[in-house]
């Protein structure tokens, strides 16, 4: 019987990127099956052109890497990859569109690309097929181009079999059975291998794969075109490589190929194919046949913009598919659940990420750390059990329909929604909300007329005026926001204790008290930002952000190795309510029918409280107000809203969103997850120290959090008063101290109660004592002044009050 450390299911350009890297890092005894040949599935027709530009900074810096590691793997395997380095441009043709580029490239310094802004005859020199009437200008990125897909992957593999990996080829998986020590029997056609671990990386088949394990993976194959034309006369005439060409207003992308084009097009209707399952006799050469009245509409675009492709013989049609996760970005890392059962999948843009995804999956195997905060762009974990066929299919189709379109700030997308709903969400929505998903949850943003249609911008918009409300309601009365999108998780047993010290870099409370909980990696880096509430010796309850509660189970099992401990995720049992403001005692004790007084419900404590159904009530606040958390059983989430706001009538209560809760605490300076923090971070970075416990004998991370606090970083977490006239922040804007970049916002909004534009930002250390700041916003610099603390009662007395 043969074995293996790991065996990587799928021959295409990801895993033959995985493949490589887990050789180049260490691990050789690796084996790579593929069921026909190496691209025999969505690799071999693929068009491979890959771009340096994301809107994420650690997806940017991944593609980066992959981009500037063909030539390694070219010199390394001998095998030539069909490199073409002729730069990329992004073509502008509407004032909107062109404000984003523009946006865009400001981020692109704090990313550390080469992008810069070109006017229309740069574009007509890079690309003389386009006919410029009407464009605005363009992004270029010199380090973009095309290889030959065929090349690229067989030179991952053969340097990787230097290394010691093993190939085999025209060799299917056809069952996967987990052992008792964690380890895989991978059944094969031909054989079966015992491997430690197991890497979908099955591309088309990847859903196949597992379902083997007992996964659904949330995938949806696409069909896609694009066609290959004659030779082109001017191409000829030009005498050198036109640029990589994404036409973002029509909707379409083309590259040189020979002396004619290739034209590409994401059509509408997207068409979803084999809904029901990847046929295993599918690929190697397989193409469906073309739709071209699908494309008819893009290629009237894209023949006006470049007339002589129109006029070009077409050579070619390929139609094959290729695979979409609900938001477009890649499914990696390990998945919830399964004991050493890797995702490497869902990679759209296989030349463009694939030595990146490499990368990251193998130092995420070998080291138990991804290298980099892709946890939330690429996470396999980042979807729930409510990802069911039809809501990938949507979501899929959503994502493929509108791949070129202004993503703006504020905007919310409609496919497959609502999918889940809280108990109360038919009130709040009579009562005008206004929705986002997370999680698959509605979540409610801001409450408005129902007559009132949001303006999707990079400015501030029309909906600012009911956050502005909103906010001056929580500040002079009370606000209640519908919490259910917060994650809780109860922790329990008579180990509960010692698993959560060890989990937790902080003091854990005492009974009936609270605490921030702080969770670092070995590496001494963010893996949570949590809050503890002991509700008796060996009974916790965790609560956080509600998207992350794939991401935390998952860490909490692979750190669980005690005994007698209980984790039960309790998020959608027990929703509830936020309730801030002046007014709030006041509400709940009527409400409630308790004692509020501080010496009943001091700040930072938790009650379990029996009215006419059990309730838990945490006195915390995000808002800056005076605050409180109620949970109760789903069933009871009406009744409770009922109470709370009939009690609220006589104290000016109003229902808020979530927009006015983010303004609230950025006025706050108080740091939220994705945003301020995340795994690129350590505590010292972001604050988050004064809650670590640095004399505790163990916790995870803590060597790490030592050399963290002794030797002060580089960068530190600050807030900023802008002076902007209509527009704010939205994240990754440069900060500059006089002409010299120093850092970057993570986030900020328009300040209701301090009537103030602010920014959070990580900035340079050494640059703190400067008194020359700005940040730049849709291309202007804006002046800033750094703030000595946060800009809403620095002192904290309306919480405490």
């Amino acid at each position: 019987m043969r074995t293996a450390r790991v065996v990587v299911i799928g021959g295409g350009v990801v895993g033959a990127s995985v493949l490589y890297h887990l050789t180049k890092l260490g691990w050789t005894d690796v084996i790579m099956l593929e069921r026909k040949v190496l691209t025999a599935g969505s690799t071999w027709h693929a068009a491979a052109g890959f771009f340096a530009l994301n809107g994420d900074p650690n997806m940017a810096k991944l593609q980066a890497y992959g981009i500037g590691l063909f030539k390694e793997i070219e010199k390394e395997s001998g095998q030539n990859v069909g490199l073409h380095m002729c730069g990329g441009i992004n073509v502008a043709s509407t004032d909107a569109r062109w404000e984003f580029l523009r946006a865009e490239a400001a981020k692109h310094k704090v990313m550390g690309l080469e992008s810069h802004l070109i006017g229309p005859d740069e574009v007509k020199a890079l690309n003389p097929l386009i006919d410029t009437d009407g464009v605005k200008g363009a992004l270029y990125d010199p380090n973009e181009g095309h290889l030959d897909p065929y090349g690229c992957t067989h030179a991952y593999v053969k340097a990787a079999r230097a290394r010691g990996a093993t190939l085999l080829e025209q060799t299917r998986v056809t069952d996967l059975k987990q052992r008792a020590d964690g380890g895989w029997d991978v059944i094969t056609d031909n054989e079966v291998i015992v491997a430690e671990h197991v890497v979908n990386a099955g591309g088309l088949w990847a859903r196949e794969v597992g379902a083997m394990a007992g996964v659904s993976l949330p995938l949806t194959p696409f069909e896609h075109h694009y066609l290959i034309t004659e030779e082109i006369p001017e191409l000829k005439a030009h005498g050198r490589e036109i640029a990589l060409t994404v036409d973002l207003d029509n909707e379409l992308y083309m590259r040189q190929e020979h002396n004619g084009v290739l034209l590409g097009v994401y059509e509408t209707p997207a068409t979803p194919w084999s809904l029901s399952g990847t046929p295993w006799t599918y690929g190697e050469s397989d193409l469906l046949p073309p739709r071209l009245d699908r494309l008819e509409d893009a290629l009237v675009r894209g023949f006006a913009r470049f007339p002589s492709v129109a006029e070009a013989g077409i050579k070619r049609i390929v139609n094959g598919p290729f695979t979409f996760s609900p938001d477009g970005n890649p499914l990696v890392g390990p998945v919830p659940g399964l004991r050493n059962y890797w995702a490497a999948c869902g990679v759209m843009a296989g030349f463009s990420q694939g030595g990146g995804i490499g990368l990251t999956l193998a130092q995420w195997m070998i080291n138990g750390d991804p290298g980099s905060d892709v946890f939330f762009a690429m996470d396999v974990s980042r979807f729930g059990d409510f990802a069911s066929r039809d809501y990938c299919v949507a979501k899929g189709k959503q994502f493929y329909e509108r791949r070129f379109r202004i993503a703006y700030p504020n905007e919310t997308w409609p496919a497959a929604r609502p999918c889940r709903t809280s108990p109360v969400y038919d009130d709040l929505k009579e009562q005008g909300a206004r929705f986002a998903e997370s999680f698959g949850l509605e979540v409610p943003l801001y409450f408005a007329p129902r007559d009132f249609d949001e303006e999707y911008t990079f400015r501030r918009n029309n909906a600012l005026q009911f956050v502005n409300a909103e906010v001056q309601a929580t500040a002079n009365a009370a606000g209640l926001l519908d919490a259910s999108s917060f994650s809780k998780f109860l922790i329990t047993g008579s180990k509960a204790e010692k698993f959560l010290d060890r989990l937790i870099a902080g003091k854990l409370p005492k009974p009936g008290r609270v605490r921030l909980a702080t969770l670092l990696n070995e590496e001494g880096r963010l893996m949570g930002d949590m809050t503890c509430a002991r509700l008796s010796d060996n009974g916790f309850l965790l609560m956080g952000s509600g998207y992350l509660q794939g991401f935390h189970t998952r860490w909490f099992e692979e750190n669980l190795s005690e005994s007698h401990v209980a984790i039960r995720n309790l998020t959608r049992e027990n929703p509830g309510f936020v309730l801030s403001g002046p007014a709030s005692r006041q509400i709940i004790a009527e409400a409630l029918g308790i004692d509020a007084s501080n010496a009943a419900i001091p700040m930072l404590s938790v009650h379990t409280i029996a009215t006419d159904f059990p309730i838990t009530l945490a006195r915390i606040s995000l808002s800056g107000e005076l605050g409180y958390e109620v949970y109760c059983d789903a069933k009871n989430m009406p009744d409770l809203r009922r109470k709370l706001l009939a009690a609220g009538a006589g104290h000016g209560l109003r229902e808020i969103g979530m927009r006015s809760l983010n303004a609230m605490r950025v006025e706050k300076s108080a740091g939220v997850w994705s945003l301020e923090f995340t795994p690129n971070y350590t505590p010292a970075m972001c604050g988050l120290d004064r809650f670590v416990d640095y004399e505790k004998s163990y916790f995870v991370g803590r060597d790490a959090a030592l050399r963290d606090r002794d030797a002060p970083p580089a960068r530190k977490l600050v807030t900023f008063e802008l002076a902007a006239e209509d527009a704010d922040v939205s994240g990754y804007e440069p900060v500059s101290a006089g002409k010299q970049l120093v850092g970057f916002v993570t986030s900020g909004a328009w300040g209701p109660r301090t009537k103030k534009s602010l920014a959070m930002a990580y900035v340079d250390r050494a640059a703190l004592t400067h008194d020359d700041f700005s940040v730049e916003i849709l291309s202007r610099k804006i002046p800033a002044r750094l703030l000595e603390g946060c800009a809403y009662d620095p002192a904290g007395t309306r919480m405490r009050s």
